[in-house]
C-alpha cells in the first residue's frame, strides 16, 4: 500500500491522493445510500495522460480501478465493493473544454464537466445540447456516457449514444484510444466509441467527448393535462406527433400518487387542476423559429383530444414561470420519494403500444399479492420507459413489504420481458440488476458480453462486480 500510494502521489500529487476514511468518505456511497464499500485510495487526474499512468500503476499492483464522475448514479455503478482491493478514479479535474466548433454543431470536452456547463457553453455559442436531467448541476459528462443517459428529450434527440460523435478513453492497459473525430459519417471498421457508451465504466476509462449540438430552441408551449388513463395518454402523444410532429420534445406520464407525494413534500407546488385526476401528461412542444404557433397548435390538437375523450382537462403555461412550475412537478417526484422513505424501484421499458397494458396487469398482480400496494408510477412515455415505485403507506408495514423484494421484483420484471420490454431503461445495471439481469437476456447475449470483457480486460480490474 505504501508503495502504491507514493506512485500514485508521483503522478497527481499528495493533495490529490486521498487515503484517510473521512476524506474517502463521500466517494464510498452512492447517492441513494444504499451501496457503501471501501478503497484503498481516491484518485482525482487531471489529464488523460495522468488518468493512463494510474491505471498501469494499479495494473501492475493487481489492484482494480473505480471510475466515478459526479457519483449521482441510482444503481451503485460508481462505487467500489466492500472487498477494498480497488482505487477509485474521480475524473472531476478533468474540465477542459478542448473545442467548440459552431459551424460543425460539435464541443469537445473533457469528463469533467458537468452537463449543466455543457448546457451553457452550448447556449454561449447560440447552440443547444438536449440532454436534460434533475442531476444536471452535479452528474459529469463522462457519467451521462458511461451510463448511457436519457432524461426527458429522447423522444425528440435520443439518449447519450445518439448524443455523441467521438470519444477518448483509457483502456484497461494504460493505453489511450484517441477516437475524438467530429464526424458523421465514416465507416472505416466497427464504430468503437460504442463499446464504452453505457459500458458503466467496465471496458474502460471515457476521459473526453465530442458532442453534437443543435439550432437553439426559441419557442416553446408546455402543457400540463389530465387523462383518465395511460391509454388515452398514449392516444393524445400519437395525436400530437401526427399534428406537430418532431416539435413535440417531452412527453411526460405522471400518475397521482406520484403527484401527491410532489403536493406533500415540496415546498411551493401546487397542483395544476381543479381537482384530483387519476392520471397526468406534462407535456412540451418546441421549435427553432421564434415565431412558431406552438400554442396554436397545441390548443387545437388538445381541443380535439377532449372531444375524443382523451383528455380531461388542460392548464397551458402562459410564462415562462408557469412553465417551469409545470416541470417542477415532474422533476421533483425522485425527491419527494427521497422525503417519503423506502420503495422499491424500477426503472423499465416496453413498447410505447403496451405501456397501458403493462401498468394494468402489474398493477393487478401486485395488489392480488400485496393488497395496499402504493404504485408511484411515472416516466418519459413518449419512448417507453417508465419508473415504476412501490411501497406501503405505513412504515411498518412498508418494512416488511422491502423485505420482500426480490419476489416483488420478479412480478415486474417478468411482465416487461414477456412484453418485449428492458429491466434497465436509463439507469444502467450496477450492482443493482448484475444479477438480475441473467434471469432475461440470452446466454448468446451475456456470452458475447463477456467475450468482449475478456478481450479488453482480461484481468477483470475495470470496475469489477458492475454489469457482469
Amino acid at each position: 500500500m505504501e508503495a502504491l500510494q507514493a506512485a500514485l502521489v508521483e503522478i497527481v500529487g499528495s493533495d490529490h491522493v486521498l487515503c484517510g476514511e473521512q476524506e474517502m468518505a463521500p466517494y464510498l456511497t452512492d447517492w441513494r445510500g444504499r451501496y457503501h464499500g471501501h478503497a484503498l485510495a481516491v484518485v482525482r487526474p487531471a489529464t488523460v495522460e495522468a488518468v493512463a499512468a494510474v491505471v498501469r500503476i494499479c495494473v501492475q499492483a493487481g489492484v482494480a480501478v473505480v471510475p466515478q464522475g459526479g457519483n449521482t448514479g441510482l444503481c451503485g455503478g460508481a462505487t467500489p465493493l466492500e472487498t477494498g482491493r480497488s482505487v477509485v478514479l474521480c475524473l472531476g479535474r478533468m474540465r477542459q473544454v478542448r473545442a467548440l466548433d459552431a459551424d460543425n454543431n460539435t464541443l469537445c470536452v473533457e469528463a469533467g464537466v458537468t452537463l449543466a456547463e455543457v448546457q451553457m457553453m452550448a447556449q454561449a455559442a447560440d447552440r443547444f445540447f438536449p440532454l436534460a436531467l434533475a442531476s444536471e448541476g452535479s452528474c459529469q459528462i463522462g457519467g451521462n456516457l458511461s451510463t448511457n443517459a436519457g432524461g426527458v428529450q429522447v423522444l425528440r434527440y435520443g439518449n447519450m449514444r445518439d448524443l455523441v460523435l467521438g470519444l477518448e478513453v483509457v483502456l484497461p492497459d494504460g493505453r489511450i484510444w484517441d477516437g475524438l473525430r467530429g464526424l458523421r459519417k465514416d465507416n472505416t471498421g466497427y464504430d468503437l466509441k460504442h463499446l464504452f457508451v453505457g459500458a458503466e465504466g467496465t471496458l474502460g476509462i471515457i476521459t473526453a467527448a465530442v458532442l453534437k449540438l443543435f439550432p437553439p430552441l426559441r419557442r416553446r408551449a408546455t402543457a400540463w393535462l389530465a387523462v383518465p388513463d395511460p391509454a388515452a395518454a398514449v392516444a393524445v402523444l400519437s395525436r400530437l406527433r401526427g399534428g406537430c410532429g418532431d416539435r413535440v420534445s417531452a412527453f411526460e406520464l405522471v400518475g397521482r400518487p406520484a403527484l401527491e407525494l410532489v403536493l406533500e413534500h415540496i415546498e411551493g407546488a401546487r397542483d395544476p387542476m381543479s381537482g384530483p385526476q387519476p392520471w397526468y401528461v406534462l407535456v412540451e412542444l418546441s421549435d427553432t423559429h421564434e415565431q412558431a404557433p406552438l400554442e396554436a397548435l397545441l390548443e387545437q390538437t388538445l381541443e380535439v383530444a377532449m372531444e375524443q375523450g382523451e383528455v380531461l382537462d388542460a392548464a397551458i403555461a402562459t410564462s415562462l414561470a408557469q412553465a417551469e412550475a409545470l416541470w417542477a412537478l415532474r422533476e421533483n417526484i425522485s425527491e419527494a420519494q427521497r422525503l417519503e422513505g423506502i420503495s422499491i424501484k424500477h426503472d423499465v421499458a416496453v413498447p410505447v403500444s403496451r405501456i397501458a397494458e403493462f401498468l394494468a396487469c402489474a398493477g393487478e398482480r401486485l395488489r392480488r399479492a400485496w393488497p395496499e400496494v402504493r404504485i408511484v408510477a411515472f416516466g418519459h412515455i413518449g419512448d417507453g420507459n417508465l419508473h415504476y415505485n412501490l411501497s406501503k403507506p405505513e412504515s411498518s408495514a412498508n418494512e416488511a413489504f422491502i423485505a420482500r423484494t426480490a419476489e416483488v421484483n420478479a412480478v415486474v420484471h417478468d411482465l416487461v420481458h414477456a412484453l418485449g420490454g428492458s429491466i434497465s431503461a436509463e439507469h444502467g445495471l450496477g450492482q443493482l440488476k448484475r444479477e438480475e439481469i441473467r434471469r432475461y437476456k440470452s446466454e448468446v447475449e451475456l456470452d458475447l458480453m463477456r467475450s468482449i470483457k475478456q478481450a479488453l480486460d482480461p484481468a477483470g480490474l475495470m470496475n469489477p462486480g458492475k454489469v457482469l
